[in-house]
């Protein structure tokens, strides 16, 4: 979709996310008069400073970019006033003062990935892969006070695979989420952007979606296969579910990171927490209803690994798994 470069736009975003937006905007010629982003962080080793993937992506063509530390700051909010834009995008970043998203004589459009009201929150792709949902989506709304809770605009529903991770999901929600903005700005800019008042699900059920924090990514292996299973798959490739391993003679625990597993649902005698192991092909663990074989594996201060690569270098019998390492 090429459109006319009639509405002045400000960019608003930071993770790879938010720069498949960009690209897209880019691309269909609007005229986007700045870019907002994180500040540059320390990374690596060496604490280099580095900047976002936006930023990365808008100097290669040449934008604007501004990086705040405070979007309050009288020096941020002159700029922005000096940039007379018509109308903020706000893709994956940080939540925004009113003397911000108030500014623009067209509004702040926002794009989440997810059919709000459902899943509003920082991390809505992981918990709808963690939580088993089937269908999930991405919606433009215009921001107002509370977070995620503006007027809807558009809204494209996705079916999720049922062994889907959230990075797949991610990257499928990134393309559909930058057509959807495509089309929402064409329907600001002929005044035909629809503005729909959210409403609570007709049995009240309101499913959320926090920041993910490192307690979330211990795996609890007595739940059930499925869940074990959305888990994974919900934590890839990033923050990534793990599990305790102890040395059954020194006692040490090390983090085994789990990246990818297969669900498989049958009566069995094992405890929840076992390791079944041939030693050179297969590992699978007992849960409450079956077993959950590990795929791909990282074990602390080593690359990721397919389960038979990782057998020929560790021996499963002199470790059980443990949850002493949060």
């Amino acid at each position: 979709m090429i459109m006319e470069k009639k509405l002045k736009i400000i960019f608003m975003g930071t993770p790879a996310f938010a720069t498949g937006v960009l690209k897209a905007m880019v691309e269909a010629n609007l005229d986007i008069v700045a870019v907002v982003t994180a500040p540059d962080k320390p990374a690596g080793r060496g604490l280099k400073l580095m900047p976002s993937d936006v930023k990365q992506y808008a100097e290669s063509v040449g934008l604007r970019v501004l990086q705040p530390e405070k979007l309050k700051s009288p020096e941020f909010l002159d700029d922005l006033k000096s940039l007379a834009a018509d109308l903020f995008i706000v893709v994956a970043f940080r939540m925004l003062p009113e003397v911000v998203w108030n500014m623009p004589p067209r509004g702040t459009i926002n794009l989440h990935a997810s059919l709000l009201p459902q899943y509003r929150g920082a991390a809505p792709i992981h918990w709808a892969v963690i939580n088993g949902e089937k269908v999930s989506g991405v919606t433009t709304f215009f921001i107002q006070h509370a977070i995620d809770t503006g007027n809807l605009i558009f809204q494209e529903a996705m079916h999720i695979g049922e062994n889907e991770t959230t990075g797949q999901l991610h990257d499928r929600m990134m393309l559909t989420g930058a057509k959807l903005i495509l089309k929402t700005i064409d329907a600001v800019e002929n005044n035909a952007a629809p503005s729909v008042p959210q409403h609570m699900p007709d049995d009240g059920a309101l499913q959320h979606a926090p920041k993910i924090f490192k307690e979330h990514c211990l795996i609890d292996w007595t739940r059930t296969t499925t869940e074990v299973h959305n888990l994974i798959r919900g934590l890839n490739p990033f923050p990534v579910a793990y599990t305790g391993l102890k040395n059954l003679q020194t006692e040490e625990c090390m983090v085994l990171k789990i990246y990818e597993s297969v669900a498989h649902i049958q009566v069995h005698s094992q405890s929840p927490g076992e390791i079944v192991s041939d030693g050179k092909n297969f590992a699978k663990v007992a849960v409450s209803d079956g077993f959950v074989e590990l795929r791909l594996v990282q074990l602390s201060g080593r690359k990721a690994m397919q389960i038979s690569d990782f057998l020929r270098g560790f021996n499963f019998e002199n470790y059980v798994l443990s949850s002493d390492v949060i």
